[in-house]
């Protein structure tokens, strides 16, 4: 079987590493390199540091965009049975989607989020469960007909991090057994109303205020690796835990100073903070923090 493969984050390389060895891989589609960090430092994606490491001869395309004839000609030329697509970062034009039969691994359930952040949305909404769901891919945003289903869990203290890893491995088991069933596989075309979206994440969505703690927790889960959370007056709030969802206080309230924690009361429910770091200052824990502030039970950490 002979794949060309698109994907650029680790969880596209995750599902590439279920591929290398059982398929031809004929080529690999990624993002350009970006400059990465305080110095700028140029780093390819994941997907094509994979294969650098494997040692691999396999050739490896970093178009801007999928849309010049040159690219779409460089892929027919190929002559795939299959087009792998995983979190690519780029739309399929319609004269690829006629090359092969493009298949994405996307990271929710489908028709649920649709878009560019499933995991993370997840995570907001505070779901119960997700998934992998694997499409056949047309011309519009996640709407193609769906082949497959793998379901994950959410447990309580799941982040983005642990999400990511399960759903990449849900993923890598899931896409060859598409590919081998792919003409037995009756597609079930996706009801748009019942689809709901998730927009790329901004740096300011991770902007909270001491309202609901459930709502916090899971901001804090989703948003762990980027942007982080943080109050209006810029501190980050690094490390925190939910203590409880439904207790009522004054936003902000410290309600106990541990060894290394702060409690703090929200409109409904309460947090531990464990590590905070102020604007230009280095990370301490929660109790140094008020300390150092000269605040005790009953002040207003705001």
């Amino acid at each position: 079987m002979k794949i060309v493969f698109m994907g650029t984050p680790r969880y596209a390389r995750t599902i590439l590493e279920g591929l290398i060895d059982r398929y031809e891989i004929l080529a690999l589609f990624t993002q350009p390199d970006k400059p990465v960090g305080r110095k700028q430092i140029l780093t390819p994606p994941d997907t094509k540091r994979f294969l650098q490491q494997r040692g691999l001869d396999i050739p490896i395309y970093q178009p801007t965009t999928l849309k010049e004839s040159q690219i779409q000609e460089r892929i027919a030329s190929l002559k795939p049975d299959f087009i792998v697509v995983a979190a690519y970062g780029q739309i399929l034009p319609r004269a690829i989607l006629d090359i092969a039969p493009c298949i994405n691994l996307h990271a929710s359930l489908l028709p649920k989020y649709r878009g560019a952040s499933p995991i993370q949305q997840a995570l907001l909404e505070g779901e119960k469960i997700t998934g992998v769901t694997a499409m056949l891919m047309d011309e519009g945003l996640d709407r193609g007909d769906i082949l497959a289903y793998e379901v994950e869990k959410i447990e309580e203290d799941d982040d983005a991090i642990t999400l990511f890893e399960k759903l990449s491995q849900a993923a890598k088991r899931l896409t060859p057994l598409v590919l081998e069933r792919f003409h037995t596989l009756r597609p079930l075309a996706q009801r748009d109303v019942e689809a709901s979206y998730c927009k790329k994440i901004k740096k300011e969505d991770g902007m909270v205020e001491f309202d609901d703690a459930q709502r916090i927790w899971n901001r804090y889960r989703a948003f762990i690796q980027w942007p982080g959370i943080y109050l209006f007056s810029g501190l980050k709030l690094k490390k925190i835990d939910l203590i409880d969802k439904d207790s009522i206080h004054e936003p902000g309230k410290i309600l106990s100073i541990g060894h290394d924690y702060v409690d703090v009361g929200c409109k409904r429910g309460a947090l531990r903070l464990y590590r905070l770091q102020p604007p230009s200052k280095k990370e301490m824990d929660g109790a140094s923090y008020v300390r150092g502030r000269r605040l005790g039970v009953g002040d207003t950490l705001l």
